[in-house]
């Protein structure tokens, strides 16, 4: 007597049926997708279970698996798994919470070596320590566990963030200061069209020190078509030393004044106020945004200015507050452009280079410009 089953047979609709040998055929569907799919659409032709598991090559109850549950909830549905209670967690919330409260310590003030955790070392502390905190279930934490608990928490105790301690009393005061000048600067750009030369100049000044003057011990290969697409450089370079560089930004008109130097000492900076003396006309006071630096303030540069009364005026950044200084944006361009890959033979050639894109860039001047919080500055009449 030929075998009858008793399950019911399966019905699909049209587009069911569609669905499932799309998917059959898919080479992006997952595998326990594409093999429930072939399990239904063969139970759907009337296989029995024992041929489907033979053709596939699979065991009779997961086919019976799949079938039931196409039976009880479509067969769309059956082809993912149904969401499950899963696995009661051995770790508790407070375990968890201990965890980051060790993690947010250094590791030097626990009576290691480190100075910031590795998740090795961090498993290997709370294995050893989670029972006398109450915390058994710790016992056999594996750092990827530990990475785990982490990520959730948004909490990386083996990185460094950098911050910048405010240190002066005076900052918000000496900011405006400094942002008092920017809108100046803004203010005369519009009213002095057509008016002729203005009576003030406004100057963005700092120094770049031990910019290196290196060399190549090998010659630079040239760019090759079709066959180095590249400069091909030898890794290794001669140090020759270093330069300071001095510079001056005319906010009005973009102009550089800049002045490479061995040392940045007050020679150096008054030497630069003297250049600066002969490029302006006498009747033009010349307004300086600068940093406290030692040499700006030094009695040596006093008693220069004392020589020229009412010529320079400086406005001083706050401590810590040097990207107030808009050629900080110009010294960054510099050393993404100029300075980016920079061989020379000697010191002499790298100051000769210096003076000749001094000279490239005040062909074609650019006025930088300050935006940040300008607009809530406000000149008084």
């Amino acid at each position: 007597m030929p075998f009858v089953s008793k399950r019911p047979k399966l019905r699909l609709s049209d587009k069911e049926l569609e669905e499932l040998k799309k998917i059959s055929h898919s080479r992006t569907e997952s595998l326990s997708r594409t093999e429930r799919s072939k399990i239904l659409l063969l139970f759907y032709e009337g296989e029995t279970v024992s041929s489907i598991a033979r053709k596939l090559n699979t065991n009779r109850p997961k086919v019976e698996r799949v079938i039931n549950k196409a039976l009880q909830v479509g067969a769309i549905s059956a082809l993912n798994d149904l969401p499950r209670r899963g696995k009661p967690p051995e770790i508790t919330a407070d375990a968890k919470a201990w965890v980051l409260s060790v993690a947010c310590h250094k590791p030097k003030d626990l009576g290691y070596s480190l100075e910031i955790w590795t998740t090795t070392t961090l498993a290997r502390h709370i294995r050893e320590h989670c029972r006398e905190a109450g915390h058994p279930s710790l016992s056999k934490l594996s750092r990827g566990t530990v990475s785990k608990i982490l990520s959730k928490a948004e909490i990386r105790p083996h990185k460094i963030a950098y911050y910048l301690e405010r240190r002066d009393p005076q900052f918000e005061t000496k900011m405006m200061q400094v942002l008092h000048v920017y809108k100046e600067v803004e203010l005369l750009k519009s009213c002095s069209k057509g008016q002729g030369e203005p009576t003030i100049a406004i100057l963005s000044y700092d120094e770049k020190p031990g910019i290196q003057a290196l060399k190549n011990k090998a010659p630079d290969l040239p760019p090759v078509p079709g066959k180095y697409s590249s400069i091909n450089r030898d890794y290794e370079y001669k140090r020759l030393g270093t330069v300071s560089l001095l510079a001056s930004i005319d906010l009005l008109n973009g102009q550089v004044h800049g002045q490479v130097r061995d040392r940045h000492r007050s020679i150096e900076f008054i030497d630069h106020l003297r250049y600066l003396d002969s490029v302006y006309p006498k009747d033009v006071k010349i307004k300086m945004i600068l940093d406290n630096h030692s040499t700006h303030i030094s009695k040596e540069t006093q008693k220069y200015l004392k020589t020229v009364p009412n010529r320079f005026e400086f406005i001083f950044t706050p401590t810590h507050g040097s990207w107030l200084n808009i050629i900080e944006t110009f010294f960054s361009k510099i050393a993404r452009t100029f300075l980016r890959g920079l061989r020379v033979n000697s010191i002499t050639e790298l100051k000769e280079r210096f003076e000749q894109y001094f000279k490239e860039i005040n062909e074609m001047p650019v006025v930088f410009r300050w935006k940040y919080k300008l607009d809530e500055i406000t000149i008084a009449s």
